[in-house]
């Protein structure tokens, strides 16, 4: 295992791990809002036949966390950031996998950047919207924009918001220690870049619909962050989209379902390099 810092092409610094053999296909893993590369931890028995490359987005976790929201709402700079860790690490046939936010990350980087040497995407409860393009129904009852105690700038009040979210990303209650962990990591993300991650219009379906390799939508049944209708619609965005529906499963298929969701990048992979 790597663990590296990768320079983006404003200055910020991308914390990166870097596992298994560097001549397999690659999964670059892109998390979600106010978590860490952490969240990848069940996807390890991978690197047995797979690259993986996971980094903390700006603002998170190892990164480095600009006071300037401008560093968040800017679409070329997320493309910017996923350019500067393949054009680093240079993997062979990545596939990006992002999840909840980070399919706007993926998004991102296909709008500014073009497909390039992505050979296909999988999103796990991804957005589908943000700001004044996201519809009613893209948003479930736990979507991190009804609490706006997430965002305060009253640490206990935010610190309080954050145990409830990160327990409502699940159906079913995970490990009590990796919880921690996981609470921990979204600890670390202040107020401002909270709020400054959602001050952004965009709307991914017309970047779907431009993405003419294959593509996996995995979505929780229970989930209540984004509801599966989302899911749905971005599978029906994506030419070659396919979906996968998890049942007893809320925001965290990874998580959830480990060995199913590996298995599903892997067949994804074998889309790709058969």
């Amino acid at each position: 295992m790597t663990n590296l810092s990768i320079l983006s092409s404003d200055g910020t610094q991308l914390a990166v791990t870097d596992v298994g053999p560097r001549d397999a296909p690659a999964f670059v893993f892109i998390h979600g809002w106010a978590q860490a590369r952490l969240a990848w931890t069940a996807q390890s028995p991978l690197a047995d036949r797979f690259r993986l490359i996971s980094f903390d987005l700006r603002g998170h976790g190892d990164s480095d966390a600009p006071q300037d929201p401008a560093a968040y709402t800017d679409t070329c700079l997320w493309g910017d950031d996923v350019r500067a860790v393949l054009e680093t690490l240079q993997p062979k046939t990545p596939m990006l996998v992002g999840w909840s936010y980070g399919a706007r990350v993926i998004g991102a980087y296909l709008a500014t950047h073009g497909a390039g040497t992505v050979a296909g995407i999988a999103l796990a409860g991804g957005v589908l919207a943000l700001g004044s393009a996201r519809e009613e129904w893209m948003a479930g009852p736990d979507s991190p924009g009804m609490n706006r105690a997430l965002y305060s700038d009253d640490d206990a009040a935010r610190a309080e918001a954050t145990r409830g979210f990160v327990t409502a990303c699940t159906h079913a209650p995970l490990d009590p220690g990796f919880t921690a962990q996981l609470i921990a990591a979204n600890d670390r993300v202040g107020a401002l870049v909270r709020r400054s991650l959602f001050k952004t219009d965009e709307d991914l379906r017309p970047v779907w619909a431009a993405f003419h390799r294959p593509a996996l939508v995995v979505h929780g049944a229970q989930d209540s962050v984004i509801p599966g209708t989302v899911g749905q619609a971005a599978a029906d965005a994506l030419p070659q989209g396919t979906l996968a529906v998890y049942d007893n499963c809320g925001h965290a298929p990874f998580l959830e379902h480990p060995a199913r969701f590996n298995a599903d990048l892997a067949a994804l992979a074998e889309r790709i390099t058969p």
